[in-house]
């Protein structure tokens, strides 16, 4: 086994490498890892190549013997980039793949933008066949063309391609972070698109947690996974062949609902519920048909997610990193 790996260096990427390196299943197996603007150290079983998605010949040299494909690799709200880096970086790898003599499996990571997140409205469970309603931006945009064009390689050649949609992934302290009312708040919505800057100014001098409302009034359900259990799914469809051709949903069981948040956060922390009304809606990705034919279950539900975030301590050498999604 020869895996090619895009976006090695992310949250993702990062927990897969590890998993993947330390499994006695795969301890002859290497590693190449296609990197951009940050570097990975290469070692005994990892090969680093430097160059971009957009690029050909670097596509090629990294794509030469490979057996797999994890492709992660994402341009978020960036226009300039989108199209030769996105969109050409995908058809540089699929093409790379049918023409390959070695490949063996193609894996995708998508994400719920493809279907709206908490934009758009769906009145039952999004499963697999629910329709793709991309909300607005230029990245949830890129993300239904990429599981489009998977799926017409699948069809035009026979592809063995896999595609893993996951929801926020969630990572250390991510969640604790994304519910912060301060400018340390990790994610999006901004508190203060929602209820102003002057007031999540002073709501994040106390120990209050949001309680979103969705556009009904009821409170916002929204999906959440945990890098750890992303990783398990990754690991899980790798040659299995109940994975081939097919498009997963990978989330938790149920959808995280704010107001059991805040019931919890009251409970365990003392932390106070601010009521914010939102026009979102309310959202469930149904992970039915994963769970059926893997196996696959999450292993962190919302208090696992909860304690995790508020239990990690960050060493001066790991920075939180702050990111809106457009």
């Amino acid at each position: 086994m020869k895996i090619l790996v895009t976006g090695a260096t992310g949250k993702v990427g990062r927990a897969f490498l590890t998993a993947f390196l330390d499994d006695d299943r795969y301890a002859s197996a290497k590693v190449v890892a296609l990197c951009h603007n940050r570097g990975l150290d290469a070692g005994d079983r990892v090969e680093v190549v430097s160059g971009s998605l957009s690029d050909p010949q670097a596509v090629a040299h990294a794509m030469d013997g490979v057996t797999h494909v994890l492709h992660m690799a994402a341009v978020k709200e960036t226009p300039d980039l989108v199209i030769d880096v996105a969109i050409k970086g995908m058809f540089l790898l699929l093409e790379a793949a049918r023409q390959s003599s070695t490949l063996k499996q193609f894996v995708l990571i998508s994400g719920d933008c493809t279907v709206g997140h908490i934009f758009k409205e769906y009145s039952a469970p999004i499963n697999e066949v629910s329709p793709r309603k991309a909300y607005s931006g230029c990245y949830a945009l890129t993300k239904v063309l990429e599981e489009v064009m998977i799926e017409q390689y699948q069809i035009q050649y026979g592809l063995n391609g896999t595609v893993l949609r996951a929801p926020w992934i969630m990572e250390k302290d991510d969640f604790k972070y994304a519910l912060s009312f301060g400018e340390e708040q990790f994610g999006g919505p901004a508190w203060s698109d929602l209820i102003g800057a002057d007031k999540a100014m002073r709501l994040a001098r106390g120990d209050f947690v949001p309680l979103m409302r969705d556009r009904t009034g009821a409170s916002l359900k929204r999906n959440f996974v945990h890098v750890d259990d992303l990783v398990m799914a990754l690991m899980a469809v790798l040659d299995h062949a109940g994975a081939m051709q097919e498009l997963f949903n990978i989330a938790m069981d149920e959808p995280v609902d704010y107001a059991q948040v805040a019931e919890y956060l009251a409970r365990t922390r003392d932390m106070e519920a601010v009521e914010i009304p939102t026009p979102f809606h309310s959202n469930w990705l149904d992970n039915t048909k994963v769970r059926h034919v893997l196996g696959w279950r999450p292993q962190v539900d919302f208090g696992g997610l909860i304690e995790r975030a508020w239990s990690y301590e960050r060493s001066p050498g790991d920075p939180r990193k702050i990111w809106y999604p457009g």
